[in-house]
C-alpha cells in the first residue's frame, strides 16, 4: 500500500475534493485517533531517514591513515632506525596532536548541527475526530487533514481541498524564492510535473501568505523532499581539492626523498667508508630530513582559522577541508535570484 500512496502525486491533482477524501479514506472531520495510530504503524513515522554516519572511533582513526599521515609514520619509524629516537617521538607526537585537533573541530561542528535540529519544534496543525489540534510532525500519516496558516512549515505532501489566497514558498524544492499561488480546484494537465501542480503542497516548503486545508497523501521518504534526500544520500563523497593536492604533494615528497636517500647511500658506499650499515643509516637520515613534518599541523591550523572566521560570520563548517573548497570556488551555477544577489 505504500507504493500506492507514492503514486498519488500523479493522480491526486485531477481528483475533485470529494474524490480526494474517498481516495485517501478520510473526511472533512479528519481521521479518528485510532485510525491515525494504525496508519502510523503501517506507514511509519513522517521522517527523512538519514544514512547512519561512521562511528566516532572510525572518524578519529581516519586521521591516522591518510596518505600524508602514513608518510609521517614511515618517517618516524625510519628515525628510530637511524638512531634518532627524539625525532621519531616528535613525529609521532605531531601525528597524534593533529589527529586529536582535527577530530575535535569536526566533532564540535557535528554536535552544534544536532543541537540546532533539536531546538526547532516540528509540530503540525491537523483535524482529527473533528477537532483541530497540534501533533508532532513525525506523526502525520496519509489521510490526515492538515490546516495551513501563514508562516506554517509544511511537513508532508498534501492535496489542497480548501484555500484562501494561499501562496507557498517552494524555494527548497525549486530554488525560486517567489511565492507560488495555489488553488484547490482539480487540474488534469498531464504536462505538469507533481511539483508544478497548483493544487499540491509539499514537505519542506512553507506558507508565505493565506491559508487552507489539505489532505496528506505522502509522508517521510515518499514525499518529493524525501526522494530528493534519497538521491543526495546515494552520492558518494569525493575528495576535496585540498585532499587531492595533499595526496600529490605526499607522493612527490616520498619519491624525491627516497630518490635522494638512495643516491646518497650509493655515494657514501662508493666514495665513503664502504660500510653498508652506516650508509643505510645515513640514507635514512637524509630521507627523514626531507620529510616536511610540520606541513600537516600547519595545514590543519590554517583550516581551523578559516573555520573560526566563518563561525564569526554565522556559518557552520562541519568538515575542515570544506573551508579550502569554498575558498577556491570561482563559479557558482544557479538559476536562483534575489537570495544570492543584491
Amino acid at each position: 500500500m505504500q507504493s500506492e500512496v507514492c503514486d498519488l502525486d500523479v493522480e491526486c491533482g485531477g481528483l475533485t475534493r470529494d474524490e480526494v477524501f474517498e481516495r485517501l479514506k478520510t473526511s472533512e472531520s479528519g481521521l479518528p485517533a485510532d485510525e491515525a495510530q494504525r496508519r502510523l504503524e503501517e506507514y511509519g513515522p513522517n521522517e527523512i531517514r538519514e544514512i547512519k554516519g561512521r562511528p566516532m572511533i572510525l572518524k578519529f582513526l581516519e586521521n591516522f591513515y591518510h596518505l600524508f599521515a602514513i608518510m609521517l609514520w614511515i618517517a618516524g619509524g625510519l628515525a628510530f632506525v637511524a638512531q634518532m629516537p627524539q625525532l621519531g617521538w616528535a613525529i609521532f607526537a605531531v601525528i597524534f596532536i593533529n589527529a586529536i585537533f582535527s577530530f575535535w573541530q569536526e566533532f564540535r561542528a557535528e554536535k552544534a548541527t544536532e543541537a540546532l535540529k533539536r531546538m526547532i519544534p516540528h509540530n503540525a496543525r491537523v483535524v482529527r475526530d473533528g477537532q483541530t489540534c497540534l501533533v508532532p510532525a513525525g506523526e502525520l500519516v496519509p489521510g490526515d487533514l492538515i490546516v495551513l496558516e501563514e508562516g506554517d512549515a509544511i511537513w508532508a505532501d498534501a492535496r489542497l481541498v480548501e484555500e484562501y489566497e494561499l501562496r507557498t514558498n517552494n524555494a527548497t524544492l525549486t530554488g525560486e524564492s517567489e511565492p507560488v499561488r495555489k488553488t484547490a480546484a482539480a487540474h488534469t494537465d498531464s504536462s505538469l510535473t507533481p511539483i508544478e501542480m497548483p493544487n499540491m503542497v509539499f514537505a519542506g516548503t512553507s506558507v508565505a501568505y493565506g491559508g487552507g486545508k489539505a489532505v496528506v497523501y505522502a509522508t517521510g521518504m515518499s514525499t518529493q523532499f524525501g526522494k530528493i534526500a534519497q538521491l543526495t544520500q546515494s552520492v558518494e563523497a569525493e575528495l576535496s581539492p585540498l585532499q587531492k593536492e595533499m595526496g600529490k604533494v605526499t607522493q612527490l615528497v616520498a619519491i624525491i626523498a627516497t630518490t635522494i636517500g638512495v643516491i646518497f647511500f650509493f655515494l657514501d658506499y662508493f666514495f665513503g667508508n664502504r660500510d653498508l650499515i652506516k650508509g643505510f643509516v645515513f640514507a635514512v637520515g637524509i630521507i627523514v630530513a626531507l620529510v616536511p613534518e610540520g606541513l600537516l599541523p600547519t595545514v590543519t591550523l590554517s583550516l581551523a582559522m578559516g573555520v573560526q572566521r566563518m563561525a564569526e560570520r554565522h556559518a557552520l563548517i562541519k568538515k575542515l577541508s570544506s573551508v579550502e573548497t569554498l575558498g577556491c570556488t570561482t563559479v557558482i551555477c544557479t538559476d536562483k535570484t534575489g537570495t544570492l544577489t543584491k
